[in-house]
Protein backbone atom coordinates (compact mmCIF):
# COMPACT_ATOMS: atom_id res chain seq x y z
CA UNK A 1 0.00 0.00 0.00
CA UNK A 2 3.36 2.02 0.87
CA UNK A 3 4.22 1.72 -2.86
CA UNK A 4 1.10 2.73 -4.45
CA UNK A 5 0.47 5.76 -2.35
CA UNK A 6 3.90 7.21 -3.17
CA UNK A 7 3.31 5.93 -6.84
CA UNK A 8 0.34 8.12 -6.80
CA UNK A 9 2.40 10.85 -5.30
CA UNK A 10 4.73 10.71 -7.40
CA UNK A 11 1.85 10.80 -10.65
CA UNK A 12 -0.27 13.61 -9.05
CA UNK A 13 3.51 15.80 -8.67
CA UNK A 14 4.51 15.60 -12.15
CA UNK A 15 1.03 16.26 -13.67
CA UNK A 16 0.77 19.03 -11.46
CA UNK A 17 4.59 19.97 -12.45
CA UNK A 18 3.75 19.09 -16.32
CA UNK A 19 0.81 21.76 -15.90
CA UNK A 20 2.76 24.50 -14.77
CA UNK A 21 5.48 24.34 -17.10
CA UNK A 22 2.66 23.91 -20.08
CA UNK A 23 1.40 27.21 -18.58
CA UNK A 24 4.62 29.25 -18.09
CA UNK A 25 5.94 27.62 -21.88
CA UNK A 26 5.98 30.17 -24.16
CA UNK A 27 3.42 28.11 -27.17
CA UNK A 28 4.91 29.14 -30.42
CA UNK A 29 2.93 31.86 -31.63
CA UNK A 30 4.66 35.40 -31.48
CA UNK A 31 3.37 37.69 -29.17
CA UNK A 32 3.29 41.17 -31.07
CA UNK A 33 5.52 43.88 -29.51
CA UNK A 34 3.93 47.59 -29.83
CA UNK A 35 5.31 49.70 -32.32
CA UNK A 36 7.47 52.46 -30.82
CA UNK A 37 5.59 55.62 -31.52
CA UNK A 38 6.66 57.34 -35.13
CA UNK A 39 8.41 60.36 -33.03
CA UNK A 40 10.97 58.15 -31.93
CA UNK A 41 12.25 57.09 -35.56
CA UNK A 42 13.03 59.49 -37.86
CA UNK A 43 12.48 57.25 -40.79
CA UNK A 44 8.82 56.56 -39.64
CA UNK A 45 8.41 60.60 -39.75
CA UNK A 46 5.52 61.14 -42.76
CA UNK A 47 7.06 63.21 -45.40
CA UNK A 48 5.79 66.97 -44.27
CA UNK A 49 2.79 68.36 -47.26
CA UNK A 50 2.98 65.28 -49.53
CA UNK A 51 0.48 66.65 -51.81
CA UNK A 52 2.37 70.10 -52.50
CA UNK A 53 5.20 68.35 -53.44
CA UNK A 54 3.52 65.97 -55.87
CA UNK A 55 1.91 68.78 -57.27
CA UNK A 56 5.37 70.78 -58.09
CA UNK A 57 6.39 67.22 -59.61
CA UNK A 58 3.61 66.96 -61.72
CA UNK A 59 3.91 70.96 -62.94
CA UNK A 60 7.43 69.86 -63.49
CA UNK A 61 6.11 66.92 -65.74
CA UNK A 62 3.75 69.48 -67.80
CA UNK A 63 6.16 71.71 -68.48
CA UNK A 64 8.40 69.51 -69.85
CA UNK A 65 5.55 68.19 -71.67
CA UNK A 66 4.59 71.71 -73.01
CA UNK A 67 8.35 72.53 -74.12
CA UNK A 68 8.37 69.60 -76.31
CA UNK A 69 5.04 70.49 -77.71
CA UNK A 70 5.13 70.66 -81.94
CA UNK A 71 3.24 74.02 -82.23
CA UNK A 72 3.63 77.48 -80.48
CA UNK A 73 -0.37 78.26 -79.72
CA UNK A 74 -0.04 81.76 -81.02
CA UNK A 75 2.34 82.63 -78.16
CA UNK A 76 0.16 80.90 -75.43
CA UNK A 77 3.00 78.09 -74.85
CA UNK A 78 5.27 80.76 -73.79
CA UNK A 79 2.79 82.05 -71.20
CA UNK A 80 2.16 78.86 -70.12
CA UNK A 81 5.53 78.03 -69.17
CA UNK A 82 6.04 81.49 -67.85
CA UNK A 83 2.74 80.86 -65.38
CA UNK A 84 4.15 76.99 -64.56
CA UNK A 85 7.50 78.11 -63.31
CA UNK A 86 5.94 80.67 -61.77
CA UNK A 87 3.57 78.52 -59.89
CA UNK A 88 6.76 75.80 -59.10
CA UNK A 89 7.89 78.72 -57.40
CA UNK A 90 4.92 79.59 -55.62
CA UNK A 91 5.19 76.08 -54.38
CA UNK A 92 8.63 76.00 -53.41
CA UNK A 93 7.93 79.18 -51.51
CA UNK A 94 5.42 77.43 -49.37
CA UNK A 95 7.30 74.78 -48.36
CA UNK A 96 10.63 77.06 -47.48
CA UNK A 97 7.85 79.01 -44.67
CA UNK A 98 6.42 75.69 -43.35
CA UNK A 99 10.29 75.35 -41.59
Amino acid sequence: MKHVKAVSWFAAAFLVLALALSVAAPSGKAVPTPAPPAAASPAAVPEPHPEIREAIAALRRAREHMEHAAHDFGGHKAEALRATDEAIHQLETCLKYDK
